[in-house]
């Protein structure tokens, strides 16, 4: 029954593709940065400097990875295709820094906001992370910004 679904839902030739984790993290921190409903420039920087340094990108490599997870964000329904993959395709500890790669994007504008505090909330649990590693995520990121 279930793949009969499937079959319904999915168009003539087509077989849904596997999201590599990494484009699936850099959709989620788009994601972030569009929660309240800007996207800063700030934002954008931050998340550049995060492919660059954290997924050791080019700066090409990084511009091209960005454009195609804003594509990706701004065509998603939902975060599960985003959170699945990396849930399933990153070991824990990545997974973690990930979380805390979502802050560093929420606070990069310099505005508190809920509704990104919220989003990190419910994706860090999608993604496996605890309470508490989020908190200690969060942490590290205000350190990161004020050690500016």
């Amino acid at each position: 029954m279930l793949d009969a679904i499937r079959r319904w839902l999915t168009p003539r030739g087509r077989t849904p593709q596997a999201l590599e984790p990494h484009l699936a993290a850099t959709a989620l921190l788009v994601e972030a940065a569009l929660a309240d409903g800007v996207y800063a420039e700030a934002e954008e920087a931050a998340i550049r400097k995060i492919l660059q340094g954290a997924f050791g990108l080019t700066p090409d490599a990084a511009a091209a990875m960005l454009t195609e997870a804003e594509d990706l964000a701004e065509a998603a329904a939902d975060h599960f295709r985003f959170t699945h993959a990396v849930k399933f395709g990153l070991p824990h500890d990545e997974r973690l820094a990930l979380v805390e790669h979502l802050w560093t994007v929420a606070l990069s504008d310099g505005e508190k906001c809920a509704i990104e505090d919220a989003f990190i909330r419910k994706v860090a649990a999608l993604l496996a992370v605890t309470d508490r590693e989020r908190a200690e995520a969060k942490a590290r990121a205000k350190a990161a910004q004020s050690g500016r």
